[in-house]
């Protein structure tokens, strides 16, 4: 189940979004050109990846922050980049360019925190930004529990794309962090699930305020708990519609 678009378009250019994922193309593009040994390889993630037991050292505070524009591989940056342009455009609609990269950057340090906590002296690195991005989706969430998301279903012979309330998807998404997490807490695991499930939960009380301010239950009853413009008919690869 694979999130490919959704149908709540942005009202303004989301600057902030764009210009995080080009840093992590960039970045990843740094490592497959000039990170060509084992040893160079092995020196970056020391230097900017969160390793638990450094931190727990008191060193290293700074890859609370680093680490979230690593990635170890294309696949794990091609699909973080596409739940940050499904989402990210959206919040930072609501929030504002300069608040949205705060509640960004915040969201992936509660992430790193939460897996520290987990294993506070392990020495594997944890990189990603599936922590920051995730409290993104805990955030829209809250905003846009019905706005339709467009899932790719593949499952050998039954291929679809089929439209669901976000928060079928992003409950699952969700419910299967958790699940993973406590399962490779018995069997061990490659993935920090809790650093997702972490920072889910911190994007969704970040959000509470903003929320809040739109009025809280009221913001839902005007809008049927649906984005509060009309849908994106995707005429154009950013879909845009004007402020009234």
């Amino acid at each position: 189940m694979i999130p490919i678009r959704d149908h709540n378009p942005s009202t303004r250019t989301p600057y902030v979004t764009l210009v995080l994922i080009a840093i992590n193309i960039a970045v990843f593009l740094y490592g497959f050109v000039f990170l060509t040994t084992d040893q160079a390889l092995s020196q970056f993630y020391y230097d900017y990846a969160m390793i638990p037991a450094r931190v727990s050292g008191g060193e290293n505070y700074v890859s609370l922050v680093t680490s979230i524009f690593i990635h170890a591989g294309f696949m794990h940056l091609a699909g973080n980049m596409l739940f940050l342009w499904i989402f990210g455009d959206n919040i930072e609609d609501e929030m504002g360019h300069i608040p949205f990269l705060i509640f960004y950057l915040l969201c992936g340090v509660g992430a790193d925190l939460a897996q520290f906590g987990v294993d506070p002296l392990s020495g594997i690195p944890t990189v990603g930004a599936s922590g920051a991005i995730a409290g993104v989706m805990g955030g829209y969430l809250l905003l846009f529990p019905k706005a339709k998301v467009d899932i790719f279903i593949f499952l050998i012979v039954f291929i679809r794309i089929l439209p669901i309330p976000a928060w079928i998807m992003l409950g699952l998404w969700f419910g299967l962090q958790v699940v993973n997490g406590l399962s490779s807490d018995i069997a061990g695991g490659g993935v920090a699930y809790w650093a997702h499930a972490g920072g889910f939960v911190i994007g969704f009380i970040l959000i509470l305020p903003l929320w809040i301010k739109l009025g809280a239950g009221g913001w839902w009853r005007r809008t049927d708990y649906h984005p509060p413009h009309p849908e994106a008919h995707y005429s154009s690869r950013i879909p845009v519609v004007k402020r009234r």
